[in-house]
């Protein structure tokens, strides 16, 4: 499996990539910086680090032709990168602030990192996907709380873009040999987007590796056909053992 990780120097993406080459897929990982990201997939086996803005057609472009070459081929993209409330207000665990307090500059960088960038990077990829006769697209997503939660603009919408582009992608691929799926981790997890010394006293929070045995389900011959679904990392084992029951 040749897969191709957004957002991969950290969090998720990078609990993603590792759980993937552990169980020996080849994997390219991108982040704006390029060292950066070759630095990190120099840690990790079978893994190849390529710079990416996915705000920037030009970068996707590039990133994605280098992926395709490095790796023979993509057979699946994880669609990661994101950003999050910090970049608009470092201290929003403990005190939000109205949609109306949001700089307009940080909104449009948040949606541009976080809906358009799963837009660009899946538009470059799904025709190299349909040509070839197949592939899988995974949009990672957020827990539907964030979604409505007083203080989360834009974090929250641009979240709930990127599900709805997801289902849409899902319905505009229907029976084309790729299949597009959601992924999020099921509740509040510990990544940089996190300020944890603002974090409320008693909250409990999810490590990033809760998102390793669903990405490797995904990526497994035991997914083939598996189409338009909202999986839940922390609710996956519960998931797979009702959906082998209706099968």
């Amino acid at each position: 499996m040749k897969v191709l990780v957004t957002g991969g120097t950290s969090g998720l993406g990078l609990a993603m990539a590792s759980a993937l080459a552990t169980v020996g897929a080849t994997v390219a990982l991108t982040g704006r910086s390029g060292r950066r990201a070759s630095s990190v997939a120099a840690e990790l086996p079978g893994v190849v680090g390529i710079e990416m803005d996915v705000r920037d057609e030009s970068s996707v472009a590039r990133a994605v032709d280098q992926a395709w070459s490095r790796l023979g081929g993509i057979d699946m993209l994880v669609n990661n990168a994101g950003i999050g409330m910090r970049t608009v207000n470092p201290r929003f665990m403990t005190h939000p602030q109205g949609f109306w307090e949001v700089p307009v500059d940080g909104f449009r960088a948040v949606i541009e990192t976080n809906l358009t960038g799963y837009f660009l990077v899946a538009r470059e990829v799904t025709p190299r996907m349909l040509a070839a006769g197949g592939g899988r697209i995974v949009n990672v997503s957020v827990s539907d709380s964030t979604m409505h939660r007083a203080g989360f603009v834009p974090y929250g919408p641009s979240r709930a873009g990127s599900e709805s582009l997801s289902r849409i992608m899902a319905a505009d691929l229907r029976d084309t040999g790729v299949t597009v799926n959601l992924l999020l981790p099921g509740g509040p997890t510990v990544t940089g987007m996190l300020p944890l010394d603002t974090v409320p006293e008693g909250r409990e929070f999810l490590e990033p590796t809760v998102m390793g045995p669903p990405i490797v389900w995904l990526a497994s011959d035991d997914a083939v056909g598996v189409h338009d679904e909202r999986i839940v990392a922390v609710e996956f084992e519960g998931w797979l053992r009702d959906r082998n029951g209706r099968q």
